[in-house]
């Protein structure tokens, strides 16, 4: 896939395979790795094929009862070179690109909830992943948070928001996530 024509890449502190193709790679490189751990929380996930309302995947959990419900949440995905969290701190902080990435998050929902999932990727695209004999290794993690009731100034244009470091993406995080959901609970506690 191409980037659009005239289109440059937003990272210049990434040292890339092919920097025309860069921010295409994270974004591969994050759905890979949510899709690894999703895999071992027992969970499907899809990609959102149309971004329209600013959802990347959905993430799908089978009910223990075949005549129950699934349950569901949507993620927005985002990958930055720029953040190193410091795991001695609380939060690190996460600016968007667009006002409308953060408008969809933080709109009150019913179902299904939604969050942002953050992933910190090194900037030399080399240093992504490394293969050992014990298994693939991704540098850096993911994490999330829930926006849902979150307020910026209206006119401020990319907002920040603060990414709690306990938030990191496992398969545990991921189920406490959902059984949240299952029971109608705030995902900002």
């Amino acid at each position: 896939m191409e980037p659009a024509e005239g289109k440059k890449p937003r990272a210049s502190n990434i040292e890339a395979v092919d920097m025309r193709y860069v921010t295409t790679m994270m974004e591969q490189l994050q759905q890979g790795y949510i899709k690894s751990v999703a895999a071992t929380a027992g969970l499907a996930v899809e990609i959102v094929p149309v971004d329209v309302y600013g959802y990347d995947i959905r993430l799908i959990r089978p009910p223990s009862d075949p005549l129950d419900d699934e349950s569901a949440v949507l993620a927005q995905l985002k990958c930055t070179t720029q953040i190193v969290p410091d795991q001695s701190r609380e939060y690190f902080s996460y600016q968007f690109t667009k006002r409308q990435y953060f408008d969809h998050l933080v709109k009150p929902r019913r179902y299904p909830k939604a969050i942002l999932i953050v992933m910190t990727a090194p900037p030399r695209q080399a240093d992504w992943t490394e293969v050992t004999h014990d298994g693939l290794w991704t540098r850096r993690s993911c994490f999330w948070v829930s926006l849902e009731g979150a307020y910026a100034d209206p006119s401020v244009k990319k907002p920040s928001v603060r990414i709690p470091i306990k938030n990191r993406v496992d398969a545990k995080s991921l189920s406490e996530i959902l059984d949240k959901i299952d029971r109608s609970e705030s995902l900002n506690d």
